[in-house]
């Protein structure tokens, strides 16, 4: 046995194992690199080395059990916050999502505008000469017909044709239509191509027989980084802010723009700018009432049954068997479950008191009920985790606090709770951490409103930051995500601090020195 796991058979096996990781890595980054993904590519390529320098060499033993955890760690915890910090510093919004060549390229497609009559032409794609593109195209009203490529236009007489029924010209000299599937193989270049008619105009395809006449309203300047209006001879340049600006008025733009650095911009607009900075507040201070109070509400009723099921009473291996099926029950279905008994005509809730309270159109009730809905959520893992802390307290701990004349609401402030948060504090912290980011429970009750969309708002009443933070980036016809990868990070330094700031406090780690 000794033999298979260090002899030469085991090496010839960790060697083909290896050898398909890697292979199945190359492939990735083949890929990766196919599609300019440079920085996916490097670190792929890190990966493949590290892994058989690892496992190849015995150069560190620790390292061959800590390396697959590590890539993991790198890959998908330390990659996705330095891409999210990268992010919020660059204006990457709608509008902003491409690299600045793609921008120009667009820009120059976009900015064209039809003659002033509106001229169309019947066209038939084709070749001349046998090898330039070109269209043969007819002008019935004015009797005009020519043939155009790229870069040039022939003039063609009567003679030189010959026309059908319609006095469209099908044929003509030096001049072969394309077959049906020659149409439908160049289908993406023609839509894009342009014909020579005049310096100033072109045709631009509008199917394959019709095509009409455009004329480019801006022009760029390569050598000066800028666009100019060819009608006004307004001139437009880099804003440093990712687009195309008016020098004479700012605030006009061209679009699409593209991915620009604005360092700090977006950190400033949470301080500065008062439609970010005002509903930011007010979400922070939802965000803290909610996690707060969902871990109080949910620790002391979780505290109350394992208290009254640490008794001997009759049943109380099915009662705990009931009060854990909240949490077994996957939580997206109980969060549907609960929205639909607090709807206001037909919800459980209401048809039980008797009421018509509209639960999610009043920003009161609709936080009530989130906070109820999250205490049903959380309640049986605090039991869970109270009753086993309870069965860890020394009974002769209360045994001589009562010989000592000490009551049981004594023995519990005193004793009991004191240690109950000694051993749980790092699970409440956690669980206030998992409560300032739930995300799920508010976007599937109550979508984070109510909030009135019609004013703009974009942050609900029952907004917490992380589903504010989804709102910016995906739930507006705006989507900012550098702005929302500058919330993500504040959202993580909060976080941090907050539970790094509760264990020291709670001084639970001094006893792992």
């Amino acid at each position: 046995m000794v033999a298979f796991f260090r002899g030469k058979l085991a090496f010839a096996f960790k060697a083909v194992l290896l050898a398909g990781i890697s292979a199945l890595l190359v492939l990735l980054l083949i890929s990766a690199l196919g599609q300019k993904q440079y920085a996916i590519g490097i670190f792929l390529i890190l990966v493949v080395i590290g892994l058989n320098f690892t496992y190849l060499t015995k150069v560190s033993i620790p390292l061959k059990f800590f390396y697959p955890g590590l890539i993991f760690l790198l890959g998908f915890v330390v990659a996705p916050i330095v891409f999210t910090l990268t992010m919020s510093t660059y204006n990457y919004k709608t509008g902003n999502y491409i690299g600045k060549t793609e921008a120009i390229t667009q820009i120059q497609k976009l900015a064209i505008e039809p003659d002033a009559s509106g001229s169309t032409f019947d066209i038939i794609v084709g070749k001349y000469n046998g090898t330039e593109s070109a269209i043969l195209a007819s002008d019935t009203v004015k009797k005009q017909y020519f043939i155009s490529t790229y870069d040039k236009r022939i003039d063609l007489n009567v003679t030189d044709i010959k026309v059908n029924e319609y006095q469209v010209a099908t044929e003509a000299s030096n001049f072969k239509a394309l077959a049906d599937a020659e149409l439908a193989g160049a289908d993406k270049l023609l839509s894009t191509s342009r014909f020579f008619y005049t310096s100033e105009f072109f045709i631009a395809l509008e199917g394959f027989d019709v095509g009409a006449l455009y004329r480019q309203k801006l022009n760029f300047l390569a050598n000066q980084d800028a666009f100019q209006n060819i009608a006004t001879g307004a001139i437009y340049k880099d804003n440093g802010k990712g687009n195309y600006a008016n020098v004479d008025v700012p605030g006009e733009i061209l679009e699409p723009g593209w991915r620009a650095p604005v360092w700090f911009e977006n950190y400033s607009k949470l301080f500065l700018d008062p439609k970010v900075r005002e509903p930011l507040i007010r979400v922070f201070i939802w965000t803290v009432v909610f996690a707060v109070s969902s871990v109080l509400t949910s620790f002391a009723f979780g505290l109350l049954l394992a208290l009254a099921l640490n008794k001997p009473i009759r049943g109380r291996r099915i009662y705990r068997s009931i009060l854990i099926l909240p949490y077994a029950m996957p939580s997206v279905m109980s969060i549907l479950i609960w929205g639909g008994m607090f709807n206001t005509e037909f919800g459980a809730i209401n048809q039980l008191l008797g009421t018509d309270i509209a639960w999610f159109q009043s920003v009161t009730f609709a936080r009530v009920a989130v906070i109820v809905v999250n205490l049903w959520l959380g309640f049986p893992y605090f039991y869970l985790v109270t009753s086993g802390a309870l069965q860890a307290i020394p009974s002769e701990l209360n045994e001589a606090a009562a010989i000592d004349g000490a009551s049981p609401r004594q023995i519990f402030s005193k004793i009991t709770l004191p240690l109950l948060l000694r051993i749980l504090s790092p699970l409440l912290i956690a669980s206030f951490a998992f409560n300032f980011n739930n995300f799920n429970l508010i976007y599937l009750l109550t979508g984070g409103g109510p909030k009135s969309t019609l004013d703009g708002d974009i942050a609900g009443a029952t907004d917490i930051l992380i589903s504010y933070t989804y709102q910016i980036a995906f739930g507006s016809f705006t989507q900012d995500l550098g702005l929302a990868s500058a919330i993500s990070v504040v959202i993580f330094l909060l976080v941090a601090s907050i539970s790094l700031y509760g264990i020291r406090k709670s001084k639970v780690l001094e006893s792992f020195v």
